[in-house]
């Protein structure tokens, strides 16, 4: 099937796209317009008003027949051309006695379908089966299109035997186009059962459908030209799909006001479609029952956020589940792949359908490839369903995805579900070597830390190595004191920056251990400290300045000596501070003490010394507005 063009398809190993090689002759595509008596009809173009065809594919989907806007009980508009057509009848039959070479106009075609719509709906069988006899072999096609549409909205036992017996001696008659009508019936009664909805009404449905195409179409990627000639195609389909819904309903609230099936009358639209696939035979092929299948699913990825909850253990979904049933029994084979494209866009009722389905013919769905897809797209709801009722375990995957992309509240799904501490690891690895700190912290804590000090090192060498450039990451835990000791967490980063044989140690990440946080880097910041105090004595002792520096207040004299260096240390953050600025800051504390400090003492004790001694209007500058370490 790689010649095939298809629409609403997704790839196993992809995410998948709404549009894959669109084209206007797609199966899915058709132009709309209306006649002066105000009918739907769907044209390709073609003079010939022949159907359209996808690449690599026979079946016809997208050429309609016609819909009569108008309500068939009210108005007997159905009558109005029958004299006309029975004078066209004799005509016919009086210039070639062969029914197979009749051929009508396309305006003949629009008239005898809407009549024979208006007798189908207002039960006059009798009326229905003479515009049978008047029907070209095209226009047969249609006639069966109608009828079988017409079997989802059956309510009793004797319109379930007039429908089916008005499709034999249609078929009877001629018509063959089993794969149009299959196709299109399926789309159809997709649409039905999402649309019975007790809390919304049918004009509420239709804008959700809308917008949810519109969004579906965002998703995807591809060209943006091919995507919106395809979303204006597929809207105009299911439009016809939500017009036809509404003509049948204003009928049936001319018997009943309800806007649901009962399970008597699910039971007879099954058994009527069952029938039409029995009649049907081996003109429908198993490539025509995966079509009518992606078919039958598609418009649940649309309606899917306007469900009344548990819509999936319903009646409404029962007639989805009994003709999606049959199509599996007829050789469809996408089921995983429709599974796929469900959890992707969040479809969480139709994937239970699916999990039901598959669970019941023994098929296989990829449940962990589902996570994925729906986890990538922050379908919550969806990943729910998949790990309670499709039993989805492997988190790792989309977990490790989840903090690459910074995305809190999957990661917070899968570490509330519960992961394992080696998962954490590898998640939290993640998270920094794409500098996704938010997630780094909110993983640390769900480590214990024997297990964090194990793997401390391969943490680091792993988030360098993966990372894009940035250490931002890196430098994120060690600031953060990541192994809740300072003392080892300056130990991992020595050891990471004096490994000079270790080659699995990216260069970068030496480099900046060893400048920036390694014991050679503490050295180097007591030295430059020492310095600098000698320096300012020197200045204080011998400079001169015109102000005198002896004479003012020591607190000030500190403040000159240290407050830069106070105020970058402020500007760090963090509970550790690099090595390098921490030389500095002991080599500070311990002048301003006027006695030695604790080598081992750590940022928030030393900036406690150096606050002490300098003036308050400074400790309260814009500038050193960072929180206290």
């Amino acid at each position: 099937m790689e010649s095939e063009k298809k629409i609403l398809m997704v790839d196993e190993n992809d995410c998948g796209d709404l549009v894959k090689d669109c084209k206007p002759e797609d199966i899915l595509c058709s132009e709309i317009v209306m006649d002066e008596n105000g009918v739907l009809w769907y044209v390709d173009g073609n003079d010939g008003f022949e159907g359209e065809k996808g690449d690599g594919s026979n079946v016809v989907f997208a050429r309609e027949a016609p819909l009569s806007t108008k309500d068939p009980l009210t108005s007997k508009d159905y009558s109005c051309g029958t004299n006309k057509f029975r004078l066209m009848e004799s005509e016919i039959r009086r210039k070639d006695k062969n029914k197979q070479e009749k051929k009508l106009s396309r305006k003949d075609r629009i008239e005898l379908g809407r009549l024979f719509q208006g007798a189908l709906s207002s039960q006059d069988l009798e009326l229905a089966e003479n515009f049978i006899l008047l029907a070209d072999p095209q226009t047969l096609n249609d006639l069966l299109c109608i009828t079988l549409d017409s079997i989802w909205f059956l309510t009793t036992r004797q319109e379930l035997n007039g429908v089916i017996g008005m499709i034999k001696k249609i078929v009877a008659n001629g018509a063959n186009d089993f794969t149009r009508a299959t196709l299109r019936t399926s789309f159809l009664a997709s649409c039905v059962s999402a649309c019975q909805s007790k809390t919304m009404s049918l004009a509420d449905t239709v804008g959700i459908m809308a917008q949810r195409l519109h969004e579906r179409l965002r998703e995807c990627h591809g060209d943006e030209v091919l995507k919106a000639e395809a979303g204006v195609k597929v809207q105009k389909f299911t439009d016809w799909a939500l017009k036809c819904i509404g003509i049948h309903s204003r009928c049936r609230k001319d018997r009943d006001r309800r806007n649901y099936s009962t399970i008597f009358e699910v039971q007879l639209q099954l058994s009527a479609f069952k029938s039409f696939l029995d009649l049907a035979g081996n003109s429908l092929t198993g490539k025509d029952f995966t079509e009518a299948f992606d078919a039958a699913c598609f418009p649940l990825t649309l309606f899917s956020s306007s469900f009344d909850p548990g819509w999936a253990f319903g009646i409404s979904a029962t007639v989805i589940q009994g003709l999606l049933g049959m199509l599996v029994e007829g050789g469809a084979d996408n089921v995983n792949q429709c599974f796929l494209e469900a959890s992707r866009f969040g479809s969480t009722e139709l994937v239970r359908i699916l999990l039901q389905i598959a669970q019941r013919n023994s098929l296989d769905v990829d449940v962990e490839l589902a996570l994925g897809f729906a986890s990538h797209h922050c379908k919550i709801g969806t990943m729910e369903c998949l790990v309670e009722e499709g039993n989805a375990g492997a988190f790792l995957g989309p977990l490790l995805r989840a903090a690459e992309r910074g995305c809190m509240q999957v990661v917070q799904w899968f570490v509330d579900r519960g992961c394992r501490d080696m998962e954490l690891c590898i998640a939290l690895t993640a998270s920094v070597a794409s500098s996704q700190v938010g997630i780094a912290a909110y993983l640390l804590p769900c480590i214990p830390e024997h297990v964090l000090s194990a793997l401390s090192i391969e943490i680091l060498k792993a988030a360098a190595e993966r990372s894009s450039g940035s250490l931002a990451g890196v430098e994120f835990l060690l600031r953060n004191n990541f192994l809740g000791d300072p003392v080892a967490t300056y130990a991992v980063a020595d050891s990471i920056a004096e490994s000079s044989d270790d080659e699995a140690v990216a260069p970068d990440l030496r480099a900046f251990l060893k400048e920036h946080w390694s014991e050679a880097a503490f050295a180097e910041g007591l030295n430059y400290g020492q310095n600098h105090f000698v320096n300012f004595m020197r200045i204080l002792r011998r400079g001169d300045s015109p102000i005198c520096l002896r004479d003012l207040p020591p607190s000030l004299v500190m403040a000159i000596a240290y407050l830069s260096l106070y105020r970058e240390c402020r500007k760090a953050g963090g509970l550790l501070l690099p090595q390098k600025l921490r030389g500095q800051l002991v080599e500070a504390a311990s002048k301003v003490a006027g006695r030695p400090v604790d080598k081992n003492s750590q940022a928030g004790d030393l900036m406690a010394v150096l606050e002490h001694h300098l003036p308050t209007f400074f400790l309260q500058s814009p500038t050193t507005t960072s929180p206290p370490l």
